[in-house]
């Protein structure tokens, strides 16, 4: 301070576990870097652990005059503080912090008391005094002088009061019912106006700082005749209260006064005195005749207990006055809503929080006093939470029980505040509390046993399944990732024949899957979350390879050797169902795929043998005759059941003999045409002839009747000749040929078709027959019989040759008396 070698310091801690506050005390304008003391020390913490554990000085008033150096934990000086300033002519001066540590949450309480320094001098508000003291007042009478004021507090702000020398006046002190002192100025010797009108005297008033301020007024005496009582007042002290918002023009009180003087000397008017201080003239009004004191402005806040001062002065011509003190008490007014403000917040808690984690720590407060600002605090939230008082105004909103994302991730927490006026007024704040994903769910697989069916020969690289794993976590500890656990099967790793997708769990197919080699296998399937530490569940998977048929019967019995021809030799004297023998085949594939049948698809006599559809057994359909060549061969085909089916063929040869030649014939040609019609053929021939004969009368009535209704056209000369006639030539309207066609089609056994296409003309000496269709050339020895055509045939010509059958054109022609010479072509 000013006149200081130094700042003062004095100190004073109290750090009690029970308390758990600090409290410090430090001059006012201290400079700032000022240490005033040590709070990590004061704590029981060391320097370091303020950082670590987020320490924060918080203050109410928003002030920051005072900070605490996290580098070595004390507290230090801001700014300078002026304690009048801040709390006015309050006694103590006490500015309140809130320390605030975490992990674990602790909150202390700070006080730092600013101590006053004497830095204020006393101050006169009325300023220089002016009195009329009549000539006729006898020694011994008191005059009151305005006290000064001094913004300091204690010794500094105690005040004594002196006077200048004089003879006739000399200072005393008054005192009134409270116990307060005011100066007063004491007539010593009768005033002679006539000497001296005016006497000029100087009030001091010193405060006991140290070094001592003082401050003067003067006070000016004027001399004057009559009017020697001054009014006197009912009470020295009025008290009164007053609502913080009543109106203006709320009356308060109303003062009296009296004056045994007569006329204007006793009249008394009332008003403030000049020792009432600046600020508070303003604030109250004195009806200068009724005494009446009202509110002219607001009082400012609550509790605060105003002090004016009323004077009565009478009408005299010398205006005598005496003062009285006016206590004003502003009680509170319920206006103000609580107040709930969250000192620390964890939006987010993890699920697996044990009960009693703090996550809110909350401080109310109303701005009105007494009952007005008692607040009390609740909470709903439907979750299991709690609300517990932590001390003073000060909640936590702690868990109450275990909590589940799953089944719920977010809370809404109503916090209500509530003070106990009339009406009570309150606040809500709603928080939203989440609650944070942890793994605790193990994933699992909807199917822990799948099996997936997979067609033979597919394409490596397919995908042939899928495996999928749920987990209710969020996020990363929901992210499942998939893993082939490898599993060996029959010498062969899984992984060698499958792959799984890490993050789809698609199953795809690494190579190409074969029935016969590999029937299926199984594996295993990890689903491990993303989660710390992770947590795993595995599925079991079993692949089964579905057979196709891809693969054609095998004949095991009779095979070949060296390419020749299997030969059985069965007696001539057989009887029907003999066992010539009993083809064996098998098939790689299985199920319908390796259902083998047995049929004859070719035979040299198809009504010789037959054969078990599903045994394989060649037998003889009937007697051996002897009309029945030696060689017969016999083509057997094994076919399954698959789709599309695959079938084999084995030729056999038969030797029908009654003793085993010592050299076995050579069966390849055994097909050629023979020099016997087969039954078949013969049934076939005689039903073609007969058609052909019907067909053939019909041609020949058509024929006589065009023939009588043309008498004129009987010349040779009208006939054609066979070139016009092959393949279908046309001929005039008055040709003497008429000509029919017919086709004939029958199916034998085998499902082979003969199509015998015939064209005849007839008439002026030409007859042609024109066949076309599939048969043996064996069969044409009989042709004309079985056609019932008694016509020489000239010419026979055989074309497309395909096999052991033929396709035959055969052109038959006669012309009266001439022949051409035979001829048979292929």
């Amino acid at each position: 301070m000013a006149g200081w070698g130094s700042a003062v310091l004095w100190l004073w801690v109290s750090c009690g576990a029970a308390a758990g506050q600090l409290e410090y005390k430090v001059l006012e304008e201290a400079e700032r870097g000022l240490i005033v003391g040590n709070v990590a020390t004061d704590l029981g913490l060391s320097a370091a652990a303020l950082s670590l554990r987020n320490f924060r000085l918080l203050s109410g008033q928003g002030e920051h005059y005072f900070g605490v150096d996290m580098a070595s934990g004390s507290l230090v000086v801001r700014e300078p503080a002026d304690r009048e300033l801040l709390c006015g002519v309050s006694d103590a001066c006490v500015l309140s912090y809130e320390l605030l540590l975490e992990d674990p949450l602790e909150l202390h309480k700070m006080h730092v008391r600013v101590l006053d320094t004497n830095d204020n001098s006393p101050v006169f508000p009325a300023g220089d005094v002016l009195l009329h003291i009549p000539e006729v007042l006898a020694p011994g009478a008191h005059f009151s002088l305005p006290n000064a004021q001094d913004a300091d507090e204690g010794s500094n702000g105690a005040l004594s009061y002196s006077l200048s020398p004089s003879q006739y006046f000399r200072l005393a002190m008054g005192s009134r019912v409270d116990g307060s002192h005011y100066p007063e100025l004491v007539l010593e010797m009768a005033l002679d106006r006539e000497q001296r009108a005016t006497h000029l005297l100087v009030l001091t008033a010193r405060d006991g700082g140290l070094p001592a301020r003082s401050g003067d007024a003067q006070v000016t005496v004027v001399v004057v005749d009559t009017n020697d009582n001054a009014p006197v007042f009912e009470h020295s002290v009025y008290r009164t209260k007053v609502a913080e918002k009543a109106p203006n023009g709320t009356l308060l009180l109303q003062v009296d006064a009296s004056d045994p003087d007569e006329g204007s000397n006793g009249e008394v008017w009332y008003s403030l005195s000049n020792s009432t201080r600046a600020e508070l003239r303003h604030c109250f009004h004195v009806h200068p005749k009724s005494g009446e004191v009202r509110v002219a402005a607001p009082l400012g806040p609550p509790a605060a207990l105003l002090e004016a001062y009323i004077e009565a002065r009478d009408k005299g011509a010398f205006g005598l006055a005496s003062t009285a003190k006016l206590l004003v008490e502003v009680t509170d007014v319920n206006d103000h809503t609580p107040q709930v403000n969250f000192m620390t917040l964890y939006s987010q808690v993890p699920e697996d929080a044990t009960p009693g984690t703090v996550i809110a720590l909350l401080s109310v407060g109303d701005e009105d006093l007494g009952p007005n600002g008692r607040v009390t605090c609740s909470m709903s939230s439907g979750g299991p939470f709690q609300l517990k008082s932590s001390f003073g105004s000060y909640y936590s909103l702690l868990t109450d029980g275990a909590l589940d994302r799953e089944q719920r991730s977010e809370y809404q927490v109503v916090i209500t505040a509530w003070d106990e006026g009339s009406p009570p007024l309150s606040t809500e704040r709603v928080l939203t509390v989440s609650v944070a994903d942890v793994n605790d769910n193990t994933p699992s697989f909807p199917e822990p046993q799948q099996e997936i069916f997979v067609a033979e020969n597919n394409s490596p690289g397919v995908s042939i399944g899928r495996v999928f794993a749920q987990d209710p976590d969020q996020g990363e500890n929901g992210l499942i990732f998939y893993e082939l656990l490898d599993f060996v099967f029959e010498g062969t790793a899984a992984s060698s024949l499958v792959a799984v997708g890490s993050s789809s769990g698609m199953i795809t197919a690494k190579t190409s899957f074969d029935f016969e080699q590999l029937r299926g296998f199984q594996f295993h399937v990890e689903g491990r979350d993303g989660g710390i530490p992770q947590r795993s569940a595995t599925a079991t998977v079993r692949i089964f390879v579905v057979d196709r048929n891809d693969n054609a019967p095998v004949i095991l019995f009779p095979s070949p050797r060296d390419g020749s021809i299997p030969v059985e030799v069965v007696s001539r004297s057989a009887r029907v169902g003999h066992l010539v023998t009993k083809v064996v085949a098998e098939d790689a594939d299985s199920g319908f795929n390796a259902w083998l049948s047995y049929h004859i698809s070719q035979a040299s006599d198809s009504s010789l043998f037959r054969i078990s559809a599903h045994a394989g057994e060649l037998c003889t359909a009937r007697l051996v005759l002897p009309t029945d060549a030696v060689q017969q061969r016999v083509v057997v085909v094994v076919q399954d059941h698959g789709d599309p089916p695959l079938s084999s063929s084995v030729i056999l040869g038969v030797l029908l003999s009654d003793s085993v030649p010592p050299v076995l014939p050579d069966f390849e040609n055994v097909w050629e045409p023979g020099g016997r019609l087969s039954a078949l053929n013969l049934y076939l021939i005689i039903v073609l002839a007969c058609i052909s004969l019907l067909f053939l009368g019909c041609v020949l009535s058509f024929v006589c009747v065009r023939w009588s209704q043309s008498p004129g056209c009987c010349s040779w000369r009208c006939g054609r000749s066979p070139a016009d006639l092959r393949y279908g030539g046309k001929m005039a309207p008055t040709s003497c040929m008429a000509s029919a066609m017919v086709d004939v089609t029958t199916i034998e056994r085998l499902s082979h078709t003969y199509l015998y296409r015939t064209s005849l003309g007839l008439g002026c000496g030409n007859e042609s027959l024109l066949l076309r269709g599939k048969y043996t050339a064996a069969d044409m020895s009989n042709l004309a019989t079985g056609l019932g055509l008694k016509l020489p045939i000239p010419c026979i010509q055989i074309r497309n040759r395909k096999g052991d059958h033929a396709s035959i054109n055969v052109m038959v022609s006669n012309f009266y008396g001439i022949f051409k010479t035979p001829c048979i072509r292929r």
